[in-house]
């Protein structure tokens, strides 16, 4: 009776994971760095698998946790904290490179003076069309978005599995059609991301965003794997909630970046 738990925290056991992934990212940005110095990709792909196992058994660890009941409504209240504080992190990630957009388009960079030789964005750059496939793939991701919550509502609110089931498999499946037109669009750019800053700025705002839709993708998939083995109930379904947060912020980035980057950036 002496150690018995007489508290609502989950207390954890000691873990390797935290030691793995710092190592593999470490590995895997000093792998980056000098890869662009011309040593070979292959210690940053090292690094970036060691990471990938890391996220995998982390995350599986966590996951056995709250199907063993240690997922207290105390520690829940502490997950979601640090979700929303993750999604924080990731507002001011995006937020540097609208600032960087931004700054190159109001005040272009010419020969003699900024404000009178500057161009924005620069000549012989011929941006994409916003209202044709820009537009349908905003289109798809706010479907994908209105998917996610119809399962969210369903397992929250109705305790309706099957339409939980339903509605993730939609967003899952437009998250990858959004990810195939993306691709598309790149290939058929008319700029590139080397020699002019439109190019850069473009490339890595949307490009980010895109790595962003699929590990939002990957989320919301391994909630589907979870939901058909009837892991999720109205009670406790923290993991969905965090997916499905996730993944409407990456819908609102997106709104942004079709706005400022495909609609005001033409020029």
């Amino acid at each position: 009776m002496a150690h018995a738990k007489n508290h609502d925290y989950h207390i954890l056991h000691p873990s390797l994971w935290p030691l793995l992934g710092a190592i593999g990212a470490f590995v895997m940005l000093f792998g980056a760095v000098m890869w662009m110095h011309g040593s070979g990709p292959w210690m940053g792909l090292a690094g970036f698998v060691l990471v990938l196992y890391v996220m995998f058994g982390w995350w599986s660890d966590v996951v056995a946790e709250a199907n063993g009941g240690d997922h207290t409504p105390v520690v829940r209240i502490g997950l979601r904290y640090g979700m929303v504080l993750f999604i924080t992190s990731e507002v001011m990630f995006f937020s540097a490179w609208f600032w960087s957009f931004f700054k190159h388009a109001l005040y272009p960079m010419g020969p003699m003076s900024p404000l009178v030789d500057g161009v924005f964005p620069p000549e012989g750059i011929q941006t994409f069309d916003p209202w044709h496939l820009p537009l349908i793939n905003t289109l798809i991701l706010l479907c994908s978005g209105a998917a996610c919550t119809w399962a969210h509502h369903a397992i929250a609110h109705e305790n309706n599995r099957k339409d939980m089931i339903n509605g993730l498999a939609l967003a899952v499946f437009l998250g990858v059609c959004f990810t195939v037109l993306q691709a598309y669009e790149y290939s058929h750019a008319a700029f590139g991301f080397a020699g002019n800053i439109y190019g850069a700025n473009f490339f890595m705002a949307t490009g980010f965003h895109g790595f962003h839709v699929v590990i939002g993708t990957i989320f919301l998939l391994v909630c589907l794997i979870r939901a058909m083995r009837g892991q999720f109930t109205p009670e406790q379904h923290v993991g969905f909630e965090a997916a499905a947060w996730y993944w409407h912020f990456v819908d609102v980035v997106w709104l942004f970046l079709f706005a400022a980057i495909y609609v005001w950036g033409q020029g």
